[in-house]
């Protein structure tokens, strides 16, 4: 099932390859169904007009437009997928990958093992490139570790976060990956660092799940505890305005938290931040978040009904209320 408003009835054409950027309301809320299940990451794509989703169980990606319906984008990357990002000036989609035990294909030999970026081009789809991020290079010590979330500079250079190991790290756009910042404090007995922004001051922002404190880090590696009103506890998916308004979704898949949206601004480069607004979400387990020229949208795609057990293909696009539309 579909809701949406009487305006929006003329759906959106997704066998274009790329359709006009312009900005066209989306709704309030689009419900959904995939075969694919729980998706937990979402992207805006300016060219189709349309979100583009993971899934937790397969790893395939979809276009999911007005109409809630999915459409294939590309092979999967892995075993499931995490954080996407459109790079629309660079014609990229770029997907994290990994396996948290709870895909289709899940295994002894890729659970917590497997980890990467995968790079797809972003009229057709196509894979052009897989970034390895759990190699002996990148993680002497071996251990835990599955690529969540990552953010893209100006130059095109990916921050990837590892909720499972210690370890934050860089891919260039040519895919030479590297260790930006390696800390026994980034580490977790269960999820550490996960959503993460690039500033246009030119930092990073961080969140740690377990705990919700919010960290700077520099393009050096450096890196210093935000100082916020709140801790962000089950803090998942981080989003940016254009006005440099930090938008934090948690939940409580995995920590006490609280399901919300959090609007955050700072006056002295992210050293501090205040919270401006906390809105309850409506729909449980929201992950992330996608800025549209419409508003922010957040992501609930039932993995809380994964993680108890249960079965569904239901997921739901919700947009938020008073938060700027200038992403």
């Amino acid at each position: 099932m579909v809701r949406f408003t009487a305006a929006l009835a003329a759906v959106l054409a997704l066998t274009s390859p790329v359709a006009p950027a312009v900005a066209a309301p989306v709704g309030i809320s689009i419900t959904g169904h995939t075969a694919d299940r729980y998706p937990e990451g979402i992207a805006w794509d300016p060219t189709r007009q349309a979100f583009l989703i993971g899934s937790i169980a397969t790893g395939r990606i979809s276009v999911v437009g007005r109409d809630g319906v999915p459409h294939p984008f590309g092979v999967a990357p892995g075993i499931s997928t995490f954080g996407l990002h459109v790079d629309a000036p660079r014609n990229r989609v770029l997907v994290t990958y990994g396996d948290i035990g709870s895909g289709e294909r899940s295994s002894e030999a890729t659970s917590y093992k497997q980890s990467g970026i995968a790079v797809y081009n972003l009229r057709t789809g196509r894979l052009l490139q897989r970034v390895d991020l759990n190699t002996a290079r990148l993680n002497p010590a071996g251990g835990k570790h599955g690529a969540n979330d990552f953010a893209i500079d100006a130059v095109g250079n990916s921050y990837v976060t590892d909720p499972a190991g210690d370890a934050i790290y860089k891919i260039d756009p040519t895919g030479h990956a590297s260790v930006l910042v390696r800390d026994a404090r980034l580490r977790s007995d269960s999820i550490g660092v996960n959503g993460i922004v690039w500033d246009p001051a030119g930092f990073l922002l961080t969140v740690r799940y377990d705990t919700g404190v919010l960290l700077k880090i520099t393009p050096r590696g450096h890196f210093s505890e935000v100082a916020v009103g709140k801790r962000l506890v089950g803090g998942d998916g981080l989003a940016i305005t254009r006005d440099r308004r930090l938008i934090a979704v948690t939940n409580k898949l995995g920590a006490p938290g609280t399901e919300e949206l959090t609007v955050l601004s700072s006056t002295d480069g992210y050293r501090t931040a205040r919270v401006r607004s906390a809105q309850p979400w409506p729909v449980a387990a929201p992950t992330t978040a996608a800025i549209t020229p419409s508003g922010v949208y957040v992501l609930s795609g039932s993995v809380d009904v994964l993680l108890s057990g249960g079965s569904t293909d239901r997921f739901t696009i919700r947009r938020a209320n008073a938060v700027p539309n200038n992403g």
